[in-house]
């Protein structure tokens, strides 16, 4: 049995990483998603694998929150607000009603499960319902991951309000998981019969808005605040802003925290105000969180690969495969044609879709982890089921997001990849490629003068097969060229 120490944590760091690489470089080949595939690297690595021991709980708490809080920032800096604004009310609902939807239906059916003599656990009801909160989310490390990852490109608004719905969905599942666990626990000291029901029903709903106010209130405020500092200060070192902007992340949720609101919440809306704002340096900053998200993806799905215990997992395998199979095909369609039901220009389709990527991934497992530090009875049932699923949810709807889409006539052609790997300063202007083609050339003729640009627009790099050329007003253009051109914000009709 190995232990991690001091001495050995680099080392089998460093080949976990390597090999779980490795892995999903061959599992991709599959259509696997990425994200499973550190997982199953995990568990073979782990104690009923090569025998690395990991069972540290709260260390595994405390590693998926700092991952949460980088990806769900990267999540909302590349999310742009022209492509939400039309699915916010649709995508906010989601993220609300949607994820109280799925625990109520989720909850009854897993009370009722456990009441059939066939099934090998007993769940008190309001642990049935905790059960459901924790898994009553989609996973934003997930959904980013694979509609990015496979460069997915959908009609109807579809991509952004998923992102939408999974970067914005975690603060209603974490309080329900917050709430439910405190129940639990006063119920298992006190008893049903001593509940005050409009007591609790009062506090719940109190927990509920200051979470998301809070969270809302100071990811807007910490999100201008970052804007106006970051394009202010001078550092002589630009890669010292991307480490510096990380620090103001983790300020922010933990600030958010001890004020008990919603960290998650707060740290996506900072993102989001960030990305939509110009900001110096934005094409190392992005790289830098990019990277990030990636270590932090990679080291969260292996540490909660470690550890589980596959053994004490199978033996709650029917159960958790039933109650996954009820969600895919039950829980999570109702939820999400409900909520919808005010937004009459979305099609039902585009609703069926959205139920098919009902990720679980590492917030559910995480969210499991809350009634296992509180020590609620029947936590470490309930993590195992929630691992299981998660394994599910991965298999069968990861690898068949791009198949539904293309079923469900979803998808749109992908954006041509840009030509020039050019970053230029916000204030310069906007920056677009254009591809010169026969039908141009011939209706305008071969030269850049001949072109009639606008005032204010510039070419300024051709590309020809791998040349790049440096243009002036007599150059030829050949069918095939590509245009870098920036048009300034002052341009004259």
């Amino acid at each position: 049995m190995t232990f991690f120490t001091s001495g050995n944590v680099l080392f089998i760091g460093s080949l976990l990483i390597f090999c779980s690489i490795l892995i999903t470089k061959a599992g991709g080949r599959f259509g696997m998603p990425a994200l499973l595939l550190f997982l199953v690297a995990g568990m073979l690595f782990g104690s009923d694998g090569l025998g690395i021991h990991f069972d540290n709980v709260g260390q595994a708490q405390f590693v998926g929150m700092v991952a949460l809080c980088v990806i769900l920032f990267t999540g909302g800096v590349e999310t742009k607000l022209r492509d939400i604004k039309p699915v916010m009310g649709a995508g906010l609902t989601l993220s609300t009603v949607g994820v109280l939807l799925t625990t109520v239906f989720t909850g009854l059916f897993i009370y009722g499960l456990s009441a059939w003599d066939y099934i090998s656990f007993e769940l008190p009801l309001i642990t049935c319902f905790l059960l459901a909160a924790t898994m009553s989310s989609t996973d934003s490390a997930s959904v980013f991951n694979i509609l990015r990852g496979k460069s997915i490109n959908l009609k109807n608004n579809m991509q952004p309000l998923l992102e939408l719905e999974s970067g914005s969905n975690d603060p209603m599942a974490y309080i329900l998981t917050i709430v439910l666990i405190q129940l639990a626990l006063t119920v298992g000291d006190a008893g049903v019969g001593n509940l005050d029901i409009p007591v609790l029903v009062v506090n719940s709903l109190k927990v509920l808005v200051q979470q998301f106010a809070a969270g809302a209130m100071i990811g807007a405020g910490a999100g201008f605040a970052t804007v106006w500092f970051m394009n202010r200060v001078n550092i002589n070192n630009i890669p010292l802003y991307s480490i510096m902007l990380m620090s103001i992340v983790f300020f922010t949720f933990s600030m958010t925290d001890m004020l008990d609101g919603n960290g998650y919440l707060a740290v996506y809306i900072t993102g989001i105000i960030v990305g939509n704002n110009k900001m110096k340096d934005r094409k190392q900053v992005v790289a830098f969180f990019d990277g990030m998200t990636w270590i932090m993806q990679i080291g969260m799905f292996l540490l909660l690969g470690l550890l589980v215990d596959p053994s004490e997992m199978w033996k709650s395998a029917l159960a958790a495969f039933l109650i996954g199979l009820f969600m895919m095909v039950a829980a999570r369609p109702l939820s999400v044609f409900l909520s919808l039901l005010p937004f009459k220009s979305i099609p039902a389709r585009s609703k069926l879709f959205a139920s098919w990527v009902g990720l679980r991934g590492a917030v559910p497992i995480i969210f499991a982890m809350y009634p296992v530090v509180e020590h609620v009875p029947g936590s470490g049932e309930i993590f195992n089921i929630v691992f299981f699923i998660t394994l599910l949810s991965l298999v069968v709807q990861g690898s068949t997001i791009v198949a539904a889409a293309k079923k469900l006539d979803l998808m749109l052609p992908v954006a041509a990849k840009k030509e020039f790997d050019v970053e230029l300063p916000e204030e310069a202007g906007e920056q677009t490629e254009i591809t010169v083609t026969e039908e141009l050339i011939a209706e305008k003729g071969n030269t850049l003068q001949a072109l009639e640009l606008p005032k204010g627009v510039l070419v300024i790099f051709i590309k020809r097969g791998e040349r790049y050329i440096v243009p002036n007003g007599g150059v030829e253009l050949q069918p095939g060229d590509h245009l870098l051109m920036i048009a300034s914000s002052e341009i004259e009709e």
